[in-house]
């Protein structure tokens, strides 16, 4: 089990354009054994601290294994959209891990 935590930073005035990506990626995620298991739009008042611009969302995402979030990334579905996330994402951050027991 991989577990991956996206930082999703969105153009200003591009976040329809976001959604839109996103009404078509989140299911994608299931065809290939995973499963997104937090999605979140932190707000000032949410946030204790921070270091860092606050993100747009935060996605917490889990695949069964490396070779099945490769599939995700290659879909050719999902490729059809990807101009859509180029449009509406100013950057983002992935960090990748596993469980620690």
């Amino acid at each position: 089990m991989i577990y991956i935590t996206q930082l999703i930073y969105i153009i200003e005035g591009q976040e329809e354009v976001f959604h839109q990506f996103e009404e078509m990626a989140i299911p994608t995620i299931l065809k290939y054994n995973g499963r997104l298991t937090l999605r979140i739009r932190p707000q000032n008042d949410s946030v204790i601290e921070r270091n860092i611009e606050k993100p747009y969302e935060i996605h917490l995402v889990e695949f069964d294994s490396q070779a099945d979030f490769d599939n995700f990334k290659n879909d050719e579905e999902r490729k059809k959209f990807l101009h859509l996330k180029e449009q509406s994402i100013k950057s983002s951050i992935m960090i990748q891990g596993t469980k620690l027991m």
